[in-house]
């Protein structure tokens, strides 16, 4: 690569490689990184050869599901019984550490995030405790 008045030139065999990589399939990306892999010992950086462009000259990529959701905001939506108030503010006490005034703040403060980034089980298992208290909870 040279650099002249600002734009970059390159090699015609770098051209030609790079717009070849650019047109590969989604499934030959794959193909590539599995051959660099077994015959070169060449492992891809973060999960394989990514393809930036758009469809290649095989079709439409195929779709592909939505990554799961793997962190959780456990959030207080509310009293379900106020008479319950002191029995919610016990339980966000024990899920997040506060002190009794803090507890009682967002408590009172509600809809407000209880804990934030948390696993799905644990998450649940946080909404379950608030609404067995009195709370109303959600999971976002």
């Amino acid at each position: 690569m040279s650099e002249g008045n600002g734009a970059a030139t390159y090699a015609p065999d770098i051209k030609e490689l790079g717009d070849k990589i650019v047109a590969l399939t989604v499934g030959k990306a794959v193909e590539l990184g599995d051959y660099l892999e077994k015959v070169h010992n060449i492992k891809p950086a973060a999960g394989g050869v990514a393809v930036m462009a758009g469809p290649g000259p095989g079709g439409p990529a195929p779709t592909e599901k939505p990554a799961e959701q793997t962190e959780f905001t456990v959030q207080l939506d509310g009293l379900a019984d106020p008479a319950k108030k002191i029995n919610v503010i016990k339980v966000v006490r024990e899920i997040t550490g506060l002190g009794l005034k803090e507890a009682k703040d967002l408590v009172e403060g509600a809809p407000k995030p209880v804990k934030e980034n948390v696993s799905k089980d644990e998450a649940a298992a946080m909404k379950k405790k608030l609404e067995d208290g009195g709370a109303k909870a959600s999971l976002k």
